[in-house]
């Protein structure tokens, strides 16, 4: 995977290729938000991430992804700037916009349920790792969510979760949960190097 540090506005981020990356061809794309822990000095700790070790890991990822990095205390301080940077980063030549995901953990997943209800027509599914949000506000989600929480949580309850996906499903659109039997607030591992939720990201 090729990697680099790129800035767009008042964002940086790290913009990862895969291996045969050409401009000439559309990717789907998966945009990650990172959680509080993640929170330094430079993006370069991107890296760290689970989805990151990954897509490193495996020889023929076929996404190219964008991690914005949050130089704030939370998402929702540079919310704007968050929004705009997307929209730049969807719009590239290379990106299929019938292929894009979000991904988000913690602090991010926070951030993604958000933006599923800002960007609403951005987004073609999302996987979301302990986070939660604003439920009464689901109806504006259109993608397709998969939602992981470990029910021993004790930082972001699993009820956060469970009552986005409630509320996502109740006004009709696509949402389901996994809960990891025994597992606290580390849901991203489990989640990220399951091959299955990139199969289901590109699946019809």
């Amino acid at each position: 995977m090729m990697i680099k540090t790129e800035s767009s506005g008042e964002i940086d981020y790290l913009a990862c290729f895969p291996n045969d990356f050409h401009e000439g061809k559309k990717y789907p794309l998966i945009i990650h938000l990172h959680g509080a822990g993640s929170r330094n000095s430079d993006p370069t700790c991107l890296k760290n991430q689970a989805i990151m070790r990954y897509a490193e890991k495996t020889e023929d990822f076929p996404f190219v992804m964008f991690l914005p990095y949050c130089k704030e205390k939370t998402w929702f301080d540079i919310f704007e700037h968050l929004t705009e940077t997307i929209l730049n980063l969807v719009s590239l030549p290379y990106i299929d916009k019938d292929k894009v995901y979000l991904s988000g953990a913690s602090m991010g997943g926070y951030g993604a349920w958000q933006l599923l209800m800002s960007l609403n027509k951005v987004f073609n599914k999302a996987i979301i790792c302990c986070g939660g949000g604003m439920y009464w506000n689901a109806d504006q989600i259109k993608a397709q969510v998969w939602a992981f929480h470990g029910d021993k949580d004790p930082i972001v309850y699993p009820d956060e979760s469970q009552k986005m996906v409630d509320a996502v499903n109740k006004h009709g659109g696509t949402a389901k949960l996994t809960l990891y039997s025994g597992v606290d607030h580390n849901a991203w591992d489990p989640t990220y190097f399951n091959p299955e939720i990139y199969e289901w990201l590109l699946s019809e």
